[in-house]
């Protein structure tokens, strides 16, 4: 079982910057892909970065430039650096991890965290 908790959402202006956090719990988070998905009201949730056990990323093209994922498998924790913010970036984010990779149905969610980007 794998435990994930996001932190540092919140509200910003559009073009400024937030970082979200995802504390993993359990002692095999360097061999998990970890991603950062998002879900808007009406809209289907979307993967938005993933990273592999191996460091390698992926990006969706609307935040390619604009987003950063990295992990810190010494403390368990995954991050989304989230810079030039839009309106459209607006959706609660969660945190997924799975043990063969996110672009299917990731095992393992956290609970979410609210990004609210003001225009």
């Amino acid at each position: 079982q794998v435990q994930l908790v996001e932190s540092g959402g919140g509200l910003v202006q559009a073009g400024g910057s937030l970082r979200l956090s995802c504390e993993a719990s359990g002692r095999t988070f360097n061999r998990y892909a970890m991603g950062w998905f998002r879900q808007a009201p009406g809209k289907e949730r979307e993967l938005v970065a993933a990273i592999n056990s191996g460091g390698r990323t992926n990006y969706r093209d609307s935040v390619k430039g604009r987003f950063t994922i990295s992990r810190d498998n010494a403390k368990n924790t995954v991050y989304l650096q989230m810079n030039s913010l839009k309106p459209e970036d607006t959706a609660v984010y969660y945190c997924a991890a799975d043990m063969v990779g996110v672009s299917r149905t990731p095992d393992y969610w956290g609970q979410g965290t609210q990004v609210t980007v003001s225009s």
